[in-house]
């Protein structure tokens, strides 16, 4: 797919899905905001939106913080909790209708998913002449969605995009280090880069 510069732009992705596929496929977490800058390339990004879920610990408010200052909006919604011990967050329904409300003002839609539900609204936005991109990992990325998208990125292809455990991705505070469970609860802030 040929990308102009004057194409508007727009990044939907969703954050769970992205967050599991690369622990469970790499043992790693996504640079969101390294993905982002380089799937845009330079066209005029008019949203960038992530879909997130909130526990009730609050433990992924570092991440949050860290999505606003790579100028993500994240969209947060409470995991739901069942008598049978499952959890759930879905915002399946959330992205699409914020996808066909965007297609109004954007030319291109980028998604980071790999859920074959979004195969519908694919086929809408193509009928209404928005091109859809699509980065995820090959592995857990449904079949039709990588036939329908105009282009696909694999994120397994390249390991540029991957944030492995063990490596620092916080400025060191005063109270301590950040490790993988996320910044220390001491009165000074880290700085978050992913």
């Amino acid at each position: 797919m040929i990308k102009h510069p004057a194409q508007r732009v727009a990044v939907l992705f969703d954050a769970q899905n992205m967050y599991h596929s690369a622990k469970h496929l790499h043992g790693a977490r996504l640079n969101f905001g390294k993905a982002v800058e380089d799937l845009v390339a330079g066209r005029p990004l008019i949203r960038a939106i992530a879909y997130v879920a909130k526990s009730k610990t609050g433990e992924e408010a570092a991440f949050f913080d860290a999505l606003i200052e790579a100028k993500i909006e994240p969209k947060i919604k409470d995991v739901q909790e069942f008598s049978s011990g499952a959890k759930k967050a879905d915002w399946d329904v959330g992205m699409a209708i914020d996808a066909v409300m965007l297609s109004e003002k954007v030319d291109v839609i980028i998604l980071l998913t790999g859920d074959g539900d979004f195969v519908p609204l694919v086929e809408y936005l193509h009928g209404r002449g928005v091109m859809v991109e699509l980065a995820a990992f090959g592995e857990s990325t449904n079949a039709q969605l990588k036939e329908r998208v105009n282009s696909f990125y694999d994120f397994s292809s390249s390991t540029k995009y991957l944030i492995r455990a063990g490596r620092r991705t916080a400025a060191k505070s005063d109270e301590g280090d950040e490790g993988e469970s996320g910044p220390t609860r001491g009165s000074k802030r880290v700085k978050i880069t992913f």
